[in-house]
């Protein structure tokens, strides 16, 4: 048991070394609660078009199932904060892009670093079988990284935790080997309801639930036809995501920056007017956005958001 501890702790260690802001330990089981949750979500449609969410719900709520033989979930969080985000918040005449994306594309940054990570573990071990992920499978991240004792789900949905908010991506390694697991945290949210308040979309229909139809990252992200007209006017500024609840998060006031560099926003991103934007060419749209989660939204519905956002820039 005393060799296990210890060899856990040089895990996550060797994590914190690596850049990543936290690391935990959860035992690789189904997950009962959580299936009853995502099958009642999913009967009621909370998922719009996002029908991948319905794929292999088995191994989405059974680890061992999407990894045969493993017996841990070691989650990492990355914080990808940066003191430019500040100077965001709140800005109302001009288009916004989620802080997440202001960066490089995190599933490269993330996974390079897990497969490090990875590694070590392999060496330290004498061998290793498992799967690096970096919100790419049907993985339960939040849960996981719950289970782990790395925060706790917070009434937006997030991944909250106390020292560092929920400005950060998470990552797992499932692996094969038996290690020392850590508690769950408790839920500090308390009474406050400012994420719920502030949606302009009334998304967060109920404290930690979310209606995905309703939120504006999916409408700019996710939903692949023209947002509908009621909801153009919500979405406001986002071209692309939405911060909102997490930006009244009062968890996020101890938001550290993130470690890894390509994960801090990118200039010639962030620091563009609506007319560059409204003018916004193919190529124009393929260069800005090399090597960027914002490719997910592909052109066309970039575009289409863009008109909208500018409309309502008008009207403000």
């Amino acid at each position: 048991m005393l060799k296990q501890q210890k060899i856990t702790e040089q895990i996550r260690a060797h994590a914190l070394h690596l850049g990543f802001d936290a690391c935990g330990f959860a035992k690789a089981q189904y997950l009962p609660t959580e299936a009853r949750r995502l099958d009642e979500w999913l009967s009621q449609n909370k998922n719009g078009t996002m029908g991948w969410i319905e794929n292999y719900f088995d191994k989405r709520v059974d680890p061992t199932k999407l990894v045969p033989g493993s017996k841990t979930v070691v989650s990492v969080l990355a914080s990808y904060h940066h003191p430019k985000h500040n100077e965001q918040i709140g800005v109302k005449d001009e288009p916004l892009i989620s802080k997440y994306a202001q960066g490089r594309d995190y599933h490269k940054v993330l996974k390079k670093k897990l497969k490090h990570l990875f590694k070590f573990t392999e060496e330290l071990l004498g061998g290793l079988e498992g799967r690096i992920f970096t919100d790419s499978a049907p993985v339960l991240d939040k849960v996981w990284a719950k289970r782990a004792g790395l925060g706790w789900i917070g009434k937006n949905s997030n991944l909250l935790n106390k020292d560092i908010g929920s400005f950060f991506f998470i990552g797992e390694m499932i692996i094969d080997a038996e290690l020392s697991y850590d508690s769950p945290v408790t839920d500090h949210c308390g009474s406050c309801t400012r994420c719920i308040d502030a949606c302009p979309t009334d998304a967060i229909y109920e404290p930690y639930r979310v209606d995905a139809t309703k939120c504006i990252s999916y409408l700019t992200i996710e939903l692949k036809e023209k947002i509908a007209e009621e909801l153009q006017p919500k979405i406001e500024n986002w071209v692309y995501g939405c911060d909102i609840c997490q930006d009244v998060c009062p968890w996020n006031s101890k938001s550290v920056i993130a470690q890894f560099e390509d994960l801090h926003p990118r200039s010639y991103v962030v620091d563009r007017d609506l007319s560059f934007w409204e003018n916004l060419t193919k190529q124009q749209y393929d260069e800005v956005f090399e090597g960027s989660a914002i490719r997910r939204a592909k052109y066309n519905k970039f575009t289409s958001n863009i008109e909208i956002v500018q409309e309502n820039i008008q009207k403000n």
